[in-house]
């Protein structure tokens, strides 16, 4: 009697260690998340570099090193643009509404003046068109903010891969000596969740970074202001599930075609509509292949609850878990079912 309670203490014990520590660690998922995501999408060039170097602190310090220069040195630039142009852009809102040329550009659209109306229905559209200014500052100092943050989690990142690098067989066995699996199923359980991680990456981020490239490159070639960032900010919208590009290059073609521009509103419109909006047809199967083998719906929805949940690293915790989720699933009904089930592959 004594050993079975001295056994619970211990669980509870045990149990409360676990969850004051994810609660300790909850505010720096996004960071590990992105560092586990990199480890599973760079491990095959990690480990050749391995073999030929032979040592493990200096391989793992060198992969750490490449992805940080890969990655942060197109981020650091695109996020040095992206700032100039949104400061500018600023500056011409301001402008725009103390030259008193809101208030000409409302008079021309009477829908916009009726939008504006509805929005602050106890102000007049002119004090509405002012308070415009305000609220994209104090949006631009929270901006701030999340940028001081983004820089802790991707040190975080870099600092996590560096071991994940390193220490992949130590990290793998303690994980595998936690589950209550045998190695077929670990194996099966490793490949599902690897294999979304690859599908995630593949097919949401890098083809919404190239959709967001032809969609700036499109603004830019037709002289659309601040063409950069809005191809990072369509670029963004891509990996959204549910909205994607078209909820920037039509509008766009729509102010363009508005101001009299019917060539330039026709040369977006079709680049948009035949290129920007499809190519992710053509580059999905090439990128991912079948490494996610889930239906889209529930795909979609994990996304959505993932980013609702953890924003940018929902991308990939939404469907990896997701995937993990299944696969312990499959697992329990081949246990129910029997020898007779089907194998796991």
């Amino acid at each position: 009697m004594r050993r079975r309670l001295s056994l619970g203490v211990l669980i509870v014990m045990a149990a409360a260690g676990v969850t004051i520590c994810l609660l300790m660690v909850r505010p720096f998922v996004p960071g590990l998340v992105w560092a586990l995501a990199l480890a599973v999408t760079t491990m095959p060039l990690h480990r050749r570099l391995l073999q030929l170097i032979g040592m493990p602190n200096l391989a793992a310090a060198i992969s750490v090193t490449g992805v940080a220069i890969v990655l942060l040195t197109p981020a650091v630039f695109i996020g040095w643009q992206v700032g100039v142009q949104a400061a500018r852009g600023l500056e011409v809102v301001q402008d725009h509404v103390e030259s008193g040329g809101w208030r000409q550009t409302l008079a021309r659209f009477p829908l916009l003046r009726s939008v504006v109306q509805v929005v602050g229905t106890e102000r007049t559209p002119e004090q509405s068109s002012r308070a415009i200014v305000p609220e994209i500052e104090r949006q631009a100092g929270a901006g701030l903010l999340s940028m001081a943050w983004g820089s802790l989690q991707i040190a975080l990142a870099l600092f996590t891969l560096f071991f994940l690098f390193r220490d992949r067989a130590e990290v793998l066995d303690a994980i595998r000596s936690l589950l209550p699996m045998s190695d077929q199923e670990t194996d099966y359980f490793f490949a599902r969740i690897r294999g979304m991680t690859h599908a995630t990456i593949h097919g949401t981020v890098v083809i919404a970074l190239i959709q967001g490239g032809l969609g700036g490159f499109i603004f830019l070639l037709v002289g659309v202001p601040n063409a950069l960032l809005w191809g990072v900010v369509m670029a963004g919208m891509a990996m959204l599930p549910g909205l994607g590009t078209l909820v920037i290059w039509l509008p766009a073609a729509i102010v363009l075609a508005l101001q009299g521009y019917w060539g330039k509103a026709l040369i977006v419109g079709a680049w948009g509509a035949l290129v920007v909006s499809t190519i992710d047809n053509v580059l999905y199967p090439a990128l991912v292949g079948r490494e996610s083998r889930l239906h889209t719906l529930p795909v979609f929805l994990t996304i959505a609850g993932g980013v609702s949940l953890s924003g940018a690293a929902g991308l990939v915790l939404g469907p990896v878990t997701l995937a993990a989720t299944v696969a312990l699933i499959d697992i329990m009904k081949r246990r129910t079912v029997g020898a007779g089930a089907t194998p796991l592959a």
